[in-house]
């Protein structure tokens, strides 16, 4: 939903405050910019078994094609275990809350991307009329 320059200002925003974070950008492997900032460790998140299959294969074949750098997988706290970006993205697409899902400053911008229109207020439901029924 959102490019790479957007998330990075969102990514840069969220951690202006925390000195030691850095927030960059690349193009093709993931080891090969590892290995160009010097990196000896890439931390990845599991939230399921399916994610680890997935990061399990992805590990392996950065282990293949740079033995040095290590993988160290990391799982989310109880309460974000079922939370994805796909997840997230559909509930605000039909209007959901996903306050407790995301940073504010994340939710303002799903919401000023999905309605251009969006104040910071709470999004006002409309109330939808009620089919009569047909007599038969």
């Amino acid at each position: 939903m959102f490019s790479v320059a957007e998330r990075s200002e969102m990514l840069r925003a969220l951690t202006a405050d925390l000195p030691n974070v850095r927030i960059d950008t690349f193009d093709g492997l993931m080891v090969e910019y590892a290995k160009s900032i010097d990196a000896t460790c890439v931390l990845r998140g599991i939230r399921a078994i399916s994610d680890y299959e997935y990061e399990l294969q992805m590990a392996l074949m950065n282990r293949k094609l740079e033995p040095t750098l290590e993988t160290v997988f990391m799982m989310p706290a109880d309460k974000y275990s079922y939370v994805s970006s796909r997840l997230v993205r559909e509930v605000a697409q039909a209007g959901g809350k996903v306050k407790d899902l995301v940073p504010e400053f994340v939710e303002r911008k799903l919401r000023e991307k999905l309605d251009p229109a969006y104040k910071l207020g709470e999004p006002q439901l409309m109330e939808v009329p009620r089919r009569r029924k047909r007599k038969a």
